[in-house]
Order: C-alpha cells, then structure tokens, then sequence
C-alpha cells in the first residue's frame, strides 16, 4: 500500500513504463466548447476544471464533472474554481498517478444519478478519464484538458472500452477489484 495511502483506498497505481500511453489524447481535440459540444450526444464526462468551465460557459453542464480545483498543478482562477466546484455533490480521496475505489464508486454512481453531480477530488483526477470511459454508457462522452492542446473528446465505444480495460490490466494493483466495481 503507498504511504500516501494509508486507508489502503487506492485499487491501481501508474507505473512507470505505462505513462507514455498517456501522451498522444485518446480522441480529437477541439479549443472551442461549442463546436466539440455539437458531436455530444448522451450523457457527458468532464475531467477536469477547466474542461468544465469551458463546457459550463458554453452552456452545457456536464452529467458528472470531476474537479480538484488545480490545472498543470497550479490553483485554478476564482471564476473557475466558483464555475466549476461551488457546491461539490461529493468529494472523494485520489492521490496523483493512482485510482481510488472512492473515485470509480463516486463516478459510477454519479452517471447512475439523475441530474449533474460534482465530484471534487483531493488529489488529481487525471487518471479518473479512464474509469470515465468505462462506467459511461456506448454512445456517451468523456472530456479531458490536454495540457496547452486544448479539451479531448472521447467518444464512448465498445472497441475503445476495450482498448482502455487493456490498459487497466497493465496497471499496478488490485485489477479484479477494480472491475468488479462496474
């Protein structure tokens, strides 16, 4: 168990030699909210403030936004931060390069909800765009911030679940577990 988990909490870590998978974005990148949010269709993902403030300015509040009040590892603007995390619906623990049970439950339940929820995350919610893919049903979208690139669309798909369940099992941890919770 990492020493920056003490609850035992976190069910996959990054390693190392996997972090590459993570550089090219899994879908097309877009800068303006309004185009990219013309190919939504279904319930939508944001990881990330600032993908969700552009969404919110844009005039589409996510189905489940994930939010930790931090981009590129700096405290996000107050108009961002009060866009995007005023009144989280939940908060979960998820420190940096890991996934958490808190964090794959909360998302779960989440885009099982009716209506928008916020899931404010101590710690970093990057990886959080993985379970994301898996938990949203086929046809849903999932957006990240691709640092200085602009915001990710992921269109959800059976051959892109798959290509994201391969890269779970790649990764450090409690896999089983970790899919047992879907």
């Amino acid at each position: 168990m990492p020493e920056d988990d003490p609850d035992g909490t976190v069910l996959l870590t990054l390693p190392r030699e996997l972090r590459s998978a993570f550089k090219d974005p899994m879908g097309p990148v877009e800068t303006d909210a309004e185009i990219l949010l013309a190919d939504v269709d279904g319930p939508l993902v944001a990881v990330g403030d600032i993908v969700t403030y552009h969404l919110v300015r844009a005039g589409r509040d996510p189905d489940v936004a994930l939010v930790d009040e931090q981009t590129k590892r700096e405290r996000v603007e107050d108009d961002v931060r009060e866009t995007v995390a005023v009144e989280p619906d939940v908060r979960v623990p998820n420190p940096a390069g890991t996934l958490t049970e808190e964090l794959v439950v909360a998302l779960r339940d989440a885009l099982a909800s009716e209506g928008p929820t916020t899931v404010f995350v101590d710690g970093e919610e990057d990886l959080a765009v993985l379970p994301a893919v898996l938990a949203a049903p086929v046809g849903g979208s999932v957006v990240y911030g691709q640092p200085d690139v602009g915001m990710v669309h992921v269109q959800v798909t059976a051959a892109g679940q798959a290509e994201i369940r391969d890269l779970i099992e790649r990764m450090d941890g409690d896999t089983e577990r970790f899919f047992d919770l879907f």
